[in-house]
């Protein structure tokens, strides 16, 4: 038991890692069709492919009580729906080349998290977690920006990609939060389910709303391979990972590991698209890193002592 709580961070960052590799190789792929419905054959595809398993362990849901179906709700709508939604249209809305202003944006995620983990989830952490937790945020900052200046050079269209990204921030943060509460009486097996299974149905609902559900026929052979590859990488695979990791650990550390995110896309940039980071760049990733590396030690700690 207490191993797998010293070893829980590691799946959170292997999960965030993923994250980073889907918005830096898969996704731009996608960048013609509808938002929603990317949203909805991402996650609905996800669900076909567990629906056996999903069976297998239905029964379990027999445990979920009213507060436990809002949890796993709050998720399915601001994890699995909203934030997708956000952050897909705020890339999408700088094209995948200036991804500045959404980087930094959404890295407020970890504020939103750490604030509703301690409203909600009364979740006590030692003082040097939050002088890590502090510095991997602004470590982030020095990653997203090259020379600590961000670009606004994307036209009219920057203000909105913010604001999009600022409404990711807030409902990945959220969502964290809420993951942990709603795993608390089922495996992350059957909260992986769950999460799938009630985000297809919102965004069939949302996708019909916003008349995009015909675009279906225009996807090609190509962009339905890159569907697969976002479910068994970056998808169904990650949160598998995200919550195993997440049943072992805070909802306070794991949104601080879930900073490997912005660490990897920068290091996928420079293999794939030959984009070299500068020395601030360099540097904000390092930070990162060690900070990262803190509150993992910490976490082990409290696992060590628990």
């Amino acid at each position: 038991m207490k191993q797998l709580k010293i070893i829980g961070p590691l799946f959170i960052i292997i999960a965030a890692s993923l994250w980073g590799f889907d918005g830096i190789v898969l996704r731009p792929a996608l960048y013609s069709l509808p938002v929603p419905l990317v949203v909805l054959v991402e996650h609905g595809l996800a669900f076909f492919l567990m629906l056996p398993f999903f069976i297998k362990e239905a029964k379990e849901v027999k445990k979920l009580k009213a507060p436990d179906w809002g949890a796993f709700f709050w998720v399915a709508i601001f994890g699995g729906a909203l934030g997708t939604m956000f952050i897909t249209k705020a890339l999408f809305y700088v094209q995948f080349v200036n991804l500045s202003v959404v980087v930094l944006i959404q890295k407020l995620q970890p504020v939103f998290a750490l604030l509703l983990a301690a409203l909600i989830l009364k979740e006590k952490l030692p003082k040097k977690f939050f002088g890590w937790a502090g510095l991997a945020i602004v470590a982030t900052y020095f990653v997203a920006f090259p020379n600590f200046l961000p670009n606004f050079a994307t036209g009219d269209k920057t203000v909105a990609a913010a604001l999009f990204s600022l409404g990711a921030a807030f409902a990945f943060g959220s969502s964290t939060v809420f993951s942990k509460r709603a795993l608390q009486k089922v495996s992350y097996r059957l909260g992986t389910y769950l999460r799938f299974g009630l985000t297809t149905v919102l965004m069939f609902f949302i996708t019909l709303g916003f008349g995009d559900l015909g675009a279906v026929t225009q996807i090609t052979s190509k962009q339905f391979l890159i569907f697969l590859a976002i479910v068994f990488s970056s998808g169904a695979a990650a949160m598998f990972l995200y919550y195993y990791g997440l049943k072992w650990v805070t909802a306070s550390v794991s949104t601080i590991c879930e900073l490997a995110f912005p660490l990897s896309a920068i290091i996928l940039e420079f293999l794939i698209r030959g984009r070299l980071l500068t020395w601030s760049q360099w540097l904000g990733a390092l930070v990162l890193f060690v900070a990262i590396y803190q509150v993992s030690t910490i976490q082990q700690r409290m696992a060590k002592s628990a």
